[in-house]
């Protein structure tokens, strides 16, 4: 199958390293024109300069803006007033005990991890539908269907997830866009590269190999026993942002490494 996306315009929030870049990457290879996004310049500059040499003749643009708030997200939507498909990728995640967990927390999860989906999807769904053409999608976590006990906040922002684009879905029926979102699983990129280093180094191991311990340790269910690339679930997002993806919509599509013990 050729996934051809020439003549679209694509934004991905959170867009400047991990899923949201392979996404971005993804997506330029298919042909489309493709938004970076992230919260410094300095970071969107250096992504577009490693798209282009990624993928020649790649279609760029960036816009620096921090998507927490809704000046945020307003400021990418004033830059770039239109998109045939939004990948609302950007998060933050971490683990802390929900007894430590103080109201600012939860809000500023809430803000970065649901909102600025529901924001930019509230902007750009009207010029898709309009257009009578449109992909949307929400990157979930298996963390919203297992929610992990020493990340309840973040947790519950995925499965928040869930519910906006299965309900967003329903409200586009009939206009030719399509709301879907995706359930990655432990996956390797540069955050919980990071995450896992000091570890990695006090056992002295790979932090690759400390990733594995710990999908054994702490996700055991996981079929492949490993973390993902972000290309491997990037792959899956761009089958969805696609043409031949037309009648997928509504969906909780999972690329967890088969973490969630469940048929469907």
């Amino acid at each position: 199958m050729q996934i051809v996306l020439s003549g679209k315009t694509a934004i991905v929030t959170g867009s400047t390293v991990g899923i949201g870049y392979a996404v971005a990457a993804g997506l330029a290879s298919c042909g489309a024109a493709v938004v970076v996004n992230g919260r410094k310049q300095e970071a969107v500059d250096e992504a577009m300069a490693r798209l282009r040499q990624a993928v020649p003749g790649a279609q760029v643009r960036g816009v620096a803006a921090d998507l927490g708030s809704a000046e945020g997200c307003a400021q990418l939507v004033r830059a770039e007033p239109a998109a045939d498909i939004l990948v609302n990728n950007v998060g933050i995640y971490g683990p802390r005990d929900f007894f430590e967990v103080p109201d600012e927390e939860w809000s500023r999860y809430f803000e970065v991890n649901v909102m600025s989906g529901v924001r930019l999807s509230r902007a750009y769904l009207p010029g898709m539908a309009e257009r009578g053409w449109g992909r949307v999608v929400f990157v979930s976590s298996e963390s919203g269907l297992n929610i992990p006990a020493d990340m309840i906040h973040y947790g519950v922002t995925k499965t928040a997830n869930l519910s906006v684009s299965r309900g967003l879905a329903k409200r586009m029926a009939g206009t030719g866009v399509t709301v879907n979102a995706v359930l990655p699983g432990p996956t390797l990129s540069e955050g919980v590269q990071s995450m896992l280093k000091p570890s990695a180094e006090r056992a002295g191991r790979s932090v690759e190999d400390t990733a594995t311990a710990f999908v054994k340790s702490q996700r055991a269910s996981s079929i492949i026993g490993r973390a993902a690339t972000p290309e491997e679930v990037a792959h899956l997002i761009v089958y969805v942002c696609s043409l031949q993806a037309s009648a997928t919509t509504g969906a909780g599509l999972r690329v967890d490494g088969g973490v969630v013990e469940s048929l469907v």
